[in-house]
């Protein structure tokens, strides 16, 4: 079966030329991002702005989630500095807000929990005005790996449940409940850390099954929500079932503010950091 065509809402360029700069800074300092090793379409709107979100851990990640296209090998060890490496490119882009995120190392015993925290903790250090968003696996449930992040007191705790449950057959290695778990656990951790979670729509999910998702995601007091587009990254990976109307993303943001959602972003290309500096704007 072809793929479904684009339409004309998802024609965004990307322009490299407009990256050079930020890509200098990043071979520099030898971190990665996300914006790279998931091909992200808003790539050149983020470079071209000196905004990225960095990927910690390696790039290199344990699960094979037929959706996503961060490299799947052998994973290497931690590098020690990145921590201060992620702080000194923060520092020198001069950022008001930061995500963080990482492939999952299910390899490592505490899931990179430390390392996390290392970077929370170098990134105080080096820009106390910058908002820190992390954007965290699973764990593996474990909870004392949780704690260990949630004490580094990130302004904004996320972890995206990406699909209805019916469809978790995409997320290799992944609980629905187990992620819906964590959002809960953080909370029980800390009552007033923000909690964040994504999903991607055209997966084939139908709009009941969405509609529950979000009343799971404010059960577990979850309140920042971003819905985007799936793209596939290309015809190995999980076929696009569905393109979503621009409009329908509007309907469906209307819906998860009216139950219950206190900021939400919503539209073909919205990704988990992208525009993250609205969820939590500062003062």
């Amino acid at each position: 079966m072809d793929p479904i065509r684009k339409p004309e809402w998802l024609q965004k360029k990307i322009t490299p030329s407009a990256h050079a700069g930020m890509e200098g800074l990043l071979k520099e300092l030898r971190l990665n991002t996300v914006c790279q090793q998931a091909r992200c379409p808003n790539i050149t709107e983020c470079f071209s702005k000196h905004q990225a979100t960095f990927l910690i851990l390696g790039r290199i990640c344990t699960r094979l989630c037929s959706f996503c296209s961060v490299t799947k090998e052998t994973p290497l060890p931690l590098d020690p500095a990145e921590p201060a490496s992620v702080a000194e490119a923060v520092r020198r882009l001069g950022l008001s807000h930061v995500v963080i995120t990482s492939p999952t190392r299910d390899d490592i015993a505490d899931g990179g929990a430390a390392a996390y925290a290392e970077t929370v903790a170098q990134i105080r250090a080096a820009s106390p005005k910058t908002r820190i968003e992390l954007l965290v696996p699973d764990f593996l449930g474990n909870e004392a790996s949780l704690a260990v992040v949630v004490a580094s007191l990130p302004d904004i705790l996320g972890h995206n449940l990406e699909t209805v449950p019916r469809l978790y057959g995409i997320r290799s290695g992944a609980d629905y409940k187990r992620s819906l778990d964590l959002l809960a656990n953080a909370r029980r951790l800390d009552p007033r850390l923000k909690t964040k979670s994504g999903l991607m729509l055209g997966l084939g999910e139908e709009e009941e099954e969405l509609f529950s998702v979000l009343e799971d995601l404010l059960e577990v007091g979850c309140r920042y929500l971003s819905l985007g587009q799936y793209l596939a990254p290309s015809r190995m990976h999980f076929p696009v079932q569905r393109y979503v109307e621009p409009e329908l993303f509007e309907a469906y943001k209307k819906r998860a503010l009216e139950i219950g959602f206190e900021h939400v972003e919503s539209a073909p290309y919205v990704r988990s950091s992208y525009h993250a500096e609205n969820y939590s704007p500062l003062p």
